[in-house]
């Protein structure tokens, strides 16, 4: 896009574009050889998405929600949708729609790490959007929060540009990520200068986040102010404003993430008078409660069952 005006750039970036989403079985197989061939390291994450089957999905990639580094998202849309994009037919059909935070300590991860979850939530039939988001230690505490904030404001505005129901829209996050979605909408702060208010999120679904723990005795430290306490930033203590209801998931083999954060941000929820589910992951480690999500892990755990069952329900 050498040579554009930054409006220009702008414009084609946010302007939908379907390809295909997944590989092969055949094709991820050669790929992990090669990479092995060649002792190139990949990672868990990349071999999930080289196993994960599109079934049919697409994707529209690298769509701007913002004009700072890493505010973009990739589109995934489900099959039937997908198939009438591509082929320009007229389309009646509304979608309900998911934005999907990752985890990584925020610090690590990126969208494309993360496409077996869009991919699968598409497949369940949800357009969804897997967000980036501007990582520490560069960027502390509020930034990444911000910026989830905006996304899902972005989102919830331009919903019907992808054929998504803006009142049928769901935030869901995972570790770091679900810390972010949740701090994004309990605290109506986040959410106001976009236009939005927490109200207007249909519901809110928390996999394994660190919602309550003192972050200055552990390595993430370098993801918050150096002045920063526990009170000022965890979002057990940040509620203010009007809540839609939320879904709060634990690992039950979590030794990353304990359980008291979810306990302790239950408790708070409702005592400002929010609905909220809780349930428990059985057999999931901290990885495993998001990496299951995707089809060839789906044995591993029952975590995909237990959020489209969830949101189904809210949503549908």
């Amino acid at each position: 896009m050498k040579g554009l005006s930054k409006d220009a750039r702008r414009a084609k970036a946010m302007t939908p574009k379907i390809i295909s989403a997944g590989v092969t079985a055949a094709l991820a197989i050669g790929g992990i050889a090669l990479a092995t061939q060649q002792a190139q390291a990949l990672s868990a994450l990349a071999i999930v998405n080289g196993l994960t089957s599109s079934g049919g999905v697409g994707v529209s990639k690298d769509i701007l929600y913002g004009d700072k580094p890493s505010q973009d998202l990739d589109m995934y849309y489900p099959k039937p949708l997908a198939k009438a994009m591509q082929s320009e037919r007229a389309i009646t059909d509304t979608y309900p729609m998911v934005v999907f935070v990752y985890g990584g300590s925020w610090e690590n991860g990126t969208k494309e790490e993360y496409a077996f979850v869009g991919q699968s939530l598409a497949q369940a039939g949800y357009v969804t959007a897997v967000i980036n988001y501007r990582k520490a230690p560069e960027h502390v505490y509020p930034d990444y929060v911000e910026d989830t904030a905006q996304a899902i404001a972005w989102s919830y505005k331009n919903a019907e540009r992808f054929h998504a129901d803006p009142k049928r829209l769901a935030v869901v996050g995972h570790s770091a990520g679900a810390f972010n979605a949740v701090a994004a909408v309990a605290n109506e702060d986040f959410l106001k200068p976009y236009g939005i208010k927490p109200k207007d999120i249909k519901t809110v679904v928390g996999i394994a986040g660190p919602y309550s723990y003192d972050f200055r005795k552990f390595d993430s430290v370098t993801a918050f102010a150096a002045d920063a306490t526990p009170d000022e930033v965890m979002p057990d203590r940040q509620i203010k404003g009007e809540q839609p209801p939320y879904l709060l998931l634990t690992a039950e083999k979590d030794k990353v993430v304990y359980p008291t954060n979810t306990i302790k941000m239950t408790k708070a929820l409702q005592d400002a008078g929010v609905t909220v589910q809780t349930g428990e992951i059985a057999g999931a480690s901290h990885a495993t409660s998001i990496g299951a999500m995707a089809p060839p892990l789906r044995w591993v755990n029952d975590v995909r069952a237990q959020v489209v069952s969830y949101l189904d329900k809210a949503l549908k």
